[in-house]
């Protein structure tokens, strides 16, 4: 059975003397908007759920390669596995859905070759043409934010062996640049849709399992960039709505929270009045608010 209800959450984090995420196109420095806040994509995001859903035995079908559970070197060879010789788009997009947690979750676009003289529709001679099939996952999530602009660090290191050589000389590859946020408080939203998790059958466990894994989003986590304890997931807030509709939209539900940039957990959400986990009224999604792991 598909998803039930209608859910929002949202997940405040922190981060110390971290790079939480690295824009390649800028030296990987950690991203940041105009105005100067940190920015962490939605991509970087679902990353780390899928990490942690990994950990847990889900079978995921985007692995990164550090973080790789099976013998496949590639999405294609993944795929293969499982879908090589159905023909039909809608098993294709069933059995994917049925066998990839983050497929039926976040969705997927898969493409493939044309083989066996297949031809694009409306066309009498040419090459091979190959399909794609899109799959619309009911799962979004937001790229990351800081509450109030964040300070970067940039430090020069420098190696103490000699990578080529005689050892005599240092080579050129020994100086390079390490950068960070010094301090910042983050959130993000993100929102589960009742509709569109009936094409996929994305399913309230499932909703459950990725609940369960936003409290320790970054443990195991750990690099050069982003040190052991370093990132940590202060509050996690979840709104289970009463129907498939919801009772707000997603906009007003994530607008009714406030984060404050301070130390005190116990003072760092605030709610809209009426909206919060001890006076919300008939018509509003009661927020749970979990403690990070």
């Amino acid at each position: 059975m598909s998803l039930s209800k209608k859910i929002d959450f949202a997940v405040v984090f922190k981060v110390v003397n971290a790079n939480p995420n690295g824009d390649p196109l800028n030296g990987n420095r950690p991203r940041t908007i105009y105005e100067g806040n940190g920015e962490v994509s939605d991509v970087c995001v679902k990353r780390k759920i899928r990490n942690r859903l990994i950990e847990t035995g889900q079978r995921i079908f985007v692995q990164s390669d550090d973080n790789r559970n099976d013998d496949h070197p590639s999405l294609k060879a993944r795929a293969d596995e499982v879908l090589a010789g159905i023909k039909n788009p809608e098993e294709i997009t069933r059995k994917a859905c049925e066998t990839w947690f983050d497929v039926r979750a976040f969705g997927q676009l898969f493409a493939f070759k044309a083989s066996g003289g297949r031809k694009a529709k409306g066309e009498d001679s040419g090459e091979d043409k190959g399909v794609s099939i899109g799959i619309r996952g009911p799962v979004s999530v937001q790229s990351a934010f800081s509450i109030a602009p964040v300070s970067l660090t940039s430090t020069q290191i420098t190696k103490s062996v000699s990578s080529e050589g005689d050892g005599t000389k240092r080579g050129s590859d020994t100086m390079g640049m390490k950068h960070r946020v010094d301090r910042g408080i983050y959130y993000f939203y993100g929102s589960m849709n009742p509709q569109l998790a009936v094409k996929t059958g994305f399913s309230d466990d499932d909703a459950a399992a990725i609940k369960a894994v936003l409290p320790k989003l970054f443990e195991n986590d750990a690099s050069s960039a982003r040190p052991e304890g370093s990132m940590e997931v202060l509050k996690v807030i979840w709104w289970e709505h009463a129907s498939k509709s919801g009772q707000a939209s997603s906009a007003k539900v994530h607008r009714s929270l406030m984060v404050n940039d301070i130390e005190d957990l116990a003072n760092i959400l605030s709610f809209e009045p009426g909206k919060g986990p001890d006076d919300a009224g008939e018509n509003w999604p009661r927020p749970e608010i979990i403690n990070g792991y």
